[in-house]
């Protein structure tokens, strides 16, 4: 697995000093796949934090008093938000012994100067639509198309803030699809590769 490549992240390309810190892994993936379902399990099963950027990020909304798509929108053109929400994520990486969920978790640990196993999460656009259809409601259509919508903006801001595609799978040691799998099924083989790489 090569090195994580990107533009300075937090104002440092790549943190000088590394840290032993434990166990650390980090968990993206795309809305709907499961991530955050299953990185509570990881968690869970071995006895580790888990740490979710996205309570990080509606916690600092809720300090605006902002709701959480106004301050999506804010993001968009106000890079200090993502910013603020990095030197949290670094923060609690070089802590370790931790499960960091967030689209940029692995990034944050590598800017942190912390060894992490990387995992992304995958699944097809239907069946994330149909997740977060059934979890928050709506129809799949209606569905899909904020998804759709979610990760352009997203996508168009982490160009433009870092210069990276967390959506490449080079970036992570281990790519799950989740289409059919169980969030347990999926969780037992992250902590079966977390336990065989200590």
């Amino acid at each position: 697995m090569g090195p994580v490549r990107y533009r300075a992240i937090g104002g440092c390309r790549r943190a000088e000093r590394r840290y032993n810190t434990g166990v650390l892994i980090t968990i993206s993936g795309l809305p709907g796949s499961g991530k955050t379902t299953v990185a509570q399990l990881v968690a869970r099963t071995l006895d580790l934090e888990h740490v979710y950027a996205g309570d990080i990020f509606r916690k600092q909304a809720e300090v605006q008093g902002l709701t959480l798509e106004e301050y999506q929108r804010r993001a968009e053109t106000d890079h200090s938000i993502d910013r603020a929400l990095d030197d949290q994520m670094r923060s609690r990486a070089k802590r370790g012994n931790a499960v960091l969920e967030g689209r940029l978790a692995a990034f944050m640990a590598e800017a942190a100067g912390v060894k992490a196993l990387r995992v992304f999460l995958d699944a097809s656009e239907a069946v994330r639509a149909e997740r977060i259809a059934g979890r928050e409601g709506g129809g799949k259509g209606e569905r899909l198309r904020e998804i759709q919508a979610r990760e352009a903006s997203d996508a168009r801001r982490y160009r433009e803030i870092y210069g990276v595609d967390y959506h490449d799978p080079t970036h992570y040691d281990l790519v799950l699809h989740s289409d059919g799998r169980s969030p347990a099924d999926l969780a037992a083989e992250i902590v079966e590769h977390a336990r065989r790489t200590r």
